[in-house]
């Protein structure tokens, strides 16, 4: 089997995006349409279908990763979901998709109907080396500093796109809402166009950069006999679509336990980036409610959480759940 890390690194990392993008990929905050338009509704069709197939399977014990959708498919029941992917692919790069409903049904039945959605847009992912493939994002009293992924954290996780250190990047990352944290913990996103194209025109040099290899600290997801470190540019152009890797802190990381300094051209580049992700004009942000799902193009559109405080009682925490899909075309 092709290891596909390396087939990736062994891949020309010199080939470089030279002219602006101005589709609504490269949306700023002051040109993407209104929020009303991200929102897309669950039909009362899908969700009637949903519901069946819960009730259907309740008091089974079945594992939610196991429920079969039994035909909610792109083409039956879930054509309400084709306007999603279409966003994903080709739009604006996200959706927030309204909702699971989440009063009156156990978590585990919100989340069942959570990855019958996910499976209607794509192949879910394996998020770990343990392989889970519906990941908790919720604060586990983790440490980042000691190799905590963000994810577990209630530290602001910066902006960045998921398994930026991993072999492959998930194309679409899901999250569903089942509980909001008592203050904080908004999510902001950012185009990957948008940003290469400021870097084009005012960071050429830095840009060049960021289209050469960086370390990645692999956050302890790797085996034994692997190395701790991956290697990949932070910008790719290939076959007319844009792929980023980043995240800033596991650049700074990978390079220290790899025993490479960043050079003056990459801290230099970096630098740059972080001083643009903090401009308000290329980010929008907003708190998702309970039941509601946020899908992303994980390939170029950034994201971040900022930092939140908990409840007190534990069961009134903030818990969203995580899905990585592949395309299934």
């Amino acid at each position: 089997m092709v290891d596909l890390e390396q087939k990736e690194q062994t891949m020309n990392d010199s080939q470089m995006l030279t002219e602006e993008v101005n589709d609504e990929r490269a949306w700023r905050a002051g040109s993407i349409d209104d929020s009303a338009a991200w929102n897309y509704p669950l039909s009362g069709d899908y969700l009637s279908g949903c519901e069946r197939i819960v009730r259907e399977v309740r008091g089974r014990d079945l594992p939610v990763t196991e429920i079969s959708r039994q035909g909610m498919s792109l083409t039956d029941g879930g054509d309400c979901l084709q306007p999603v992917l279409d966003a994903l692919r080709s739009g604006r790069g996200f959706a927030i998709v309204n909702r699971v409903p989440v009063n009156g049904y156990a978590s585990e039945e919100a989340q069942s109907m959570y990855w019958m959605t996910g499976e209607c847009i794509g192949a879910p992912m394996e998020q770990n080396i343990e392989g889970t493939l519906l990941y908790d994002v919720r604060d586990t009293g983790k440490n980042v500093t000691q190799g905590a992924r963000f994810s577990v954290t209630n530290a602001e996780s910066t902006f960045h796109n998921d398994n930026a250190f991993g072999s492959r990047l998930p194309d679409i990352v899901g999250l569903l809402c089942l509980r909001t944290a008592k203050s904080g913990g908004q999510s902001q996103l950012i185009s990957g166009y948008a940003l290469h194209n400021e870097l084009l025109e005012n960071h050429p040099d830095a840009l060049e950069t960021l289209y050469q290899r960086f370390y990645f600290d692999r956050r302890g997801q790797f085996r034994s006999g692997d190395l701790p470190t991956s290697r990949f540019p932070v910008f790719r152009w290939s076959q007319g679509e844009l792929t980023l890797r980043y995240l800033y802190y596991y650049i700074l990381v990978g390079h220290e336990r790899a025993g490479e300094p960043l050079t003056v051209e990459q801290r230099g580049a970096l630098e740059v980036v972080e001083a643009l992700l903090r401009r308000a004009e290329f980010r929008v942000e907003f708190s998702l409610q309970p039941g509601q799902m946020l899908f992303t193009n994980n390939r170029w559109i950034l994201h971040n959480r900022t930092a939140f405080e908990d409840d007190a009682d534990p069961a009134r925490r903030r818990h969203y759940v995580r899905l990585w899909l592949r395309y299934r075309n």
